[in-house]
């Protein structure tokens, strides 16, 4: 029986129980998140699985990241019409992971562990994997329904993200897979290291926990240069550093946003099943 005939079957309790449902998901979480920032809160200030802290120098290499990434943003939001190619995915690729090299390079020059400074070590892969897919879970509602609200306050925009677009676009098996390795391997990676470990790091040393969190997801959600999508991003961004910060590993973060690229893609790649 086709799922219409079945709701038109047995009336409005279908609807009112997935209504429920769905309210319930919102409030718990909520309630999640929240209690991760109180057992934050309640820490004593100091990085996790690390006796050093970040000082000067690394703050200085932030604040030349952070006006490069703000350039980078005003270049894209003043050029919006340009179309992304795969020439663009990498020329990204090869910046990005200059970048990330230049600063663990930099940061083992200035006598940091990285690996131990991050976190790579401090649980196991199962835990990291089933962590990082809880606490999506639960980020969920909370990126769903502050889309919604932004939709209801500013209307929706039917523009994607150029990479979107341009998966949604993809005519050949090599784009799209492409795309998929950029997206659910590479980005993750990178994107993480900076956002979270790097740019969060210096600015908790030095702003404290709430406003490290908020500046880099305000970042976060700003570098993908989308205005209809920047609250969403900023929610996800935020999660993801709590993610970070409560767990004391970079790889939480970075499975977290893997798996979140990784339904993005897939419901693309099938909007029949996810339409319903």
């Amino acid at each position: 029986m086709p799922s219409g005939s079945l709701f038109a079957a047995f009336g409005p309790a279908p609807n009112l129980i997935w209504g429920v449902l769905s309210f319930l998901y919102v409030i718990a979480s909520a309630y999640v998140y929240i209690s991760l920032i109180r057992q934050i809160s309640l820490r004593t200030f100091a990085p996790a699985g690390a006796t050093r802290t970040f000082g000067l120098p690394e703050a200085i290499l932030a604040a030349v990241l952070i006006l490069f990434l703000l350039l980078n943003i005003r270049s894209s939001i003043s050029r919006p019409s340009i179309q992304f190619s795969a020439r663009n995915l990498l020329e990204n690729f090869i910046l990005v992971v200059f970048v990330v090299l230049f600063i663990v390079t930099f940061l083992q020059l200035r006598g940091f562990d990285v690996g131990s400074l991050s976190g790579f070590s401090k649980i196991s892969f199962v835990r990291t994997l089933s962590t990082g897919a809880i606490l999506l879970f639960f980020a969920y509602p909370l990126i769903l329904w502050s889309d919604v609200i932004t939709q209801r306050l500013f209307g929706g925009g039917s523009s994607k993200q150029s990479i979107v677009e341009f998966f949604s676009g993809s005519r050949t098996i090599e784009q799209r897979i492409t795309i998929i390795i950029f997206a659910v391997a590479v980005a993750p990676v990178v994107e993480e290291f900076l956002f979270r470990f790097f740019i969060y790091g210096v600015l908790k040393r030095y702003f404290g926990r709430l406003l490290g969190i908020t500046f880099s997801a305000l970042l976060f959600a700003a570098a993908h240069a989308h205005f209809p999508s920047f609250v969403p991003l900023f929610v996800l961004g935020s999660c993801f550093a709590i993610a970070y910060e409560w767990s004391g590993s970079i790889l939480v973060a970075m499975t977290m946003h893997s798996l979140f690229n990784s339904l993005t893609l897939t419901a693309l790649a099938f909007p029949e099943i996810f339409s319903q």
